[in-house]
């Protein structure tokens, strides 16, 4: 990679403060760059480190005015440097190229124009897989399930039977899509499964995490909406519903039939309890237990979940614990004192009446 500071400010819309001759020849962290690196900052917290970083120059925001590197001001520099880093990544050469001989692959299935299957991988009758879509090994595909254009499904994934999947779809290795939704009626004690005969429609440009379960509905359709990006080991329960371009974040749980919003941001090991609507728009913050319906462009935190900054002064208060009940203990003995006296100082006064 040899590229000047001037092209990379071009390529990534962006105004270049410095030499524009600056020649880059490697991509860093802002931690580990050294000289002729180029990074990126958009945490305000680690500003700091531009005063120590190694690298030639720096992607950051409009904001910065003035430091003694080279910097491109960009409106999105996480954005940007993405853009940097697709230019001089080498191409994806790993993936599977046609079709493994090991591959077992239903006669009616149907796969468009340059579909590539890995090693041990079983796709099942009466499947459709788009062009340019990419399936790697020792995934299972079952039976009818339509998968769109340029997916890229990693090793190990398992998409059961009736599964539709749009287009430009990402799936990590060990997701499970389509997995029973967990539904048992009580009989005299014995629990007794409830089919669940639904599917799961998961819309394009969406990203599944590593070891994630979208489980099918029990009638109608869970659905994932266009552009979510859930990350790894999430639960999504049966017959939810996601908004287009929500984030999920790690370990988040989703119980049966709440419906997420458009733009809706679920924080790590978020809990969010069934049959309830998060609005448009809102946050919840991590580790949170969701309770009942969100409004729209709402921060919730906590558990019970609340307004977060009515969370924050609960959570002041509870910091505060030690010292307020330090503080009654005091106050109790006080007033043992007072009755002690009062009782002592009533005796007292009959005695000389």
């Amino acid at each position: 990679m040899r590229i000047t500071l001037k092209e990379i400010a071009k390529i990534v819309n962006g105004e270049l403060v410095g030499d524009p001759g600056i020649v880059i020849t490697g991509i860093s962290g802002i931690k580990e760059a050294k000289e002729g690196d180029i990074t990126f900052l958009a945490n305000p917290k680690y500003f700091s480190l531009m005063k120590t970083t190694k690298a030639s120059a720096i992607i950051t925001s409009k904001e910065i005015e003035y430091t003694s590197k080279p910097i491109i001001r960009t409106d999105n520099p996480s954005l940007a440097f993405a853009k940097v880093v697709n230019l001089v990544a080498p191409p994806d050469t790993h993936h599977p190229k046609g079709i493994h001989p090991t591959a077992i692959i239903a006669q009616s299935a149907k796969l468009g124009k340059n579909v590539a299957v890995g090693a041990y991988t079983i796709i099942e009758e009466d499947v459709e897989i788009g062009d340019d879509s990419i399936i790697y090994g020792n995934c299972y595909i079952g039976y009818k399930t339509k998968i769109g254009k340029n997916c890229l499904i990693y090793p190990c994934v398992s998409i059961r039977e009736r599964i539709e999947i749009g287009n430009r779809v990402i799936i990590h290795s060990g997701a499970v899509i389509g997995s029973d939704g967990f539904g048992f009626a009580t009989v005299k004690g014995v629990r007794e499964k409830i089919p669940q005969i639904g599917i799961v429609v998961i819309g394009d440009d969406v990203e599944i995490g590593a070891n994630v379960t979208i489980d099918r509905a029990r009638f109608d359709k869970t659905i994932i909406g266009k552009g979510t990006k859930i990350d790894n080991l999430v639960q999504i329960a049966h017959n939810v519903v996601t908004g287009e371009n929500c984030i999920i974040v790690a370990q988040a749980g989703i119980s049966g039939s709440t419906i997420l919003g458009e733009g809706v941001i679920l924080a790590g090991q978020a809990g969010v309890v069934g049959h309830i609507h998060i609005g448009e728009g809102a946050v919840v913050a991590a580790q949170a237990g969701v309770t009942k319906s969100v409004p729209p462009y709402t921060k919730v935190s906590g558990y019970p979940a609340k307004p977060h900054n009515v969370a924050k002064r609960v959570n002041a208060c509870i910091q505060r614990l030690p010292q307020l009940y330090k503080r009654i203990k005091e106050l109790e003995e006080e007033i043992e004192r007072l009755k002690k006296y009062i009782k002592k100082d009533g005796k007292t006064k009959n005695d000389s009446e």
